[in-house]
């Protein structure tokens, strides 16, 4: 697996960097795992309906083809986009997303932090809170998309969707959790994280 940290980088050109990585790997191609985080954006799933956008102001809402409905990137998420083979790991994506999922429950856990996965609703919650949501898009075996975490951001354009479809929903970060760690460390300790889940 290739790690690749591109820094704060804009959403639209991302996924199309995605895709065509996607649509031009071979059996050959190494997998690859970006980490970056993005400029203020609402992302729009391929099964978003417009009554959950209730309030977008100045950030723009951009239409992608992850799974999922809508959801808020800015500074301060970490995004971790998996460009995986999934034949070559012999699973399907409910297993990728349950790979993802409990790759930041165990990052938690570490810190001495209850986190949970929903099956009802992919992603990772505390207490009740949403903490990361994740989103996958699978061509020919292949997967890209992946994972936003929380780390330490505003969170108040959330408040202008109802995230990932669902109403009232409360999102949270690291920070908010008392779990004061820097974007390089929860990089550091996702890719440690996620390599486990794939063995």
């Amino acid at each position: 697996m290739i790690v690749k940290d591109l820094g704060l980088v804009d959403y639209a050109s991302t996924c199309l960097a995605m895709q065509d990585f996607t649509t031009s790997r071979v059996a050959e191609t190494a997998d690859e795992l970006w980490l970056l985080e993005h400029h203020p954006v609402f992302s729009q799933g391929t099964n978003g309906q417009a009554e959950h956008l209730l309030d977008l102001g100045q950030i723009p809402l951009v239409q992608s083809d992850r799974g999922g409905q809508v959801t808020y990137h800015g500074p301060g998420q970490l995004i971790a986009y998996t460009l995986f083979d999934l034949r070559r790991f012999g699973i399907g994506v409910r297993d990728m997303v349950s790979r993802l999922e409990d790759s930041v429950i165990a990052i938690l856990s570490g810190h001495g932090i209850e986190a949970y996965s929903d099956p009802d609703a992919p992603g990772v919650y505390v207490a009740g809170e949403k903490l990361a949501s994740l989103g996958l898009r699978v061509k020919h075996g292949a997967c890209y998309h992946g994972i936003s975490i929380n780390v330490d951001m505003d969170l108040t354009p959330f408040l202008s969707i109802n995230p990932c479809g669902y109403q009232g929903m409360k999102m949270t970060d690291l920070n908010s959790l008392g779990c004061e760690l820097s974007m390089i460390e929860v990089k550091q300790q996702f890719v440690a994280a996620l390599t486990e889940q794939m063995k």
